[in-house]
């Protein structure tokens, strides 16, 4: 795990709520602190919709694509939000390929999921990089991995940080 300043709050929160740099993620989770709270599970409801429902998504997370427009709607105004916290998910088949292509002798069936964790508070952005195991694994190679991917992810859509 390794946590990332981001150096210009607005560098980052434009490609997240506006553009389609996170497209590759699901929601997990949200909170919102504006002129009210709120707090969003981004765990599909299967129930919602028909087995037939072209609208049904294919994982267990609401894809990001589908939930930025929502979010950005809440805290869209004239004032910030005193407080935002969000935990992503990176789509399971990139998390895969992304592992196997920078380690290809590994095992990765025991990864759950490569996540990360963004808080914008007081106007500053910290992101928090993080795997998650079916369960317990002695090899960290994917933790690995994905804290050095990631900062390149950043890299290449044009998001300064810096490893805090």
């Amino acid at each position: 795990m390794i946590a990332l300043g981001i150096s210009s709050a607005r560098a980052l929160m434009g490609p997240l709520l506006t553009g389609d740099a996170f497209d590759s993620f699901l929601l997990q989770e949200a909170t919102v602190r504006a002129a009210v709270s709120y707090q969003i599970d981004g765990r599909v409801r299967n129930t919602y919709f028909s087995e037939d429902d072209p609208e049904k998504p294919d994982y267990e997370w609401m894809p990001w694509s589908r939930m930025r427009e929502v979010i950005y709607g809440l805290i869209r105004g004239q004032h910030t939000p005193e407080y935002l916290r969000f935990i992503l998910q990176l789509k399971p088949e990139s998390a895969l390929e992304m592992l196997q292509r920078n380690d290809p002798e590994s095992d990765f069936s025991q990864v759950h999921a490569l996540v990360i964790g963004i808080t914008f508070e007081e106007g500053k952005a910290v992101i928090t990089t993080g795997t998650s195991y079916a369960t317990f694994v002695p090899d960290k190679s994917a933790d690995r991995i994905w804290d050095k991917q990631f900062p390149r992810f950043l890299e290449m859509k044009g998001i300064p940080f810096e490893v805090m």
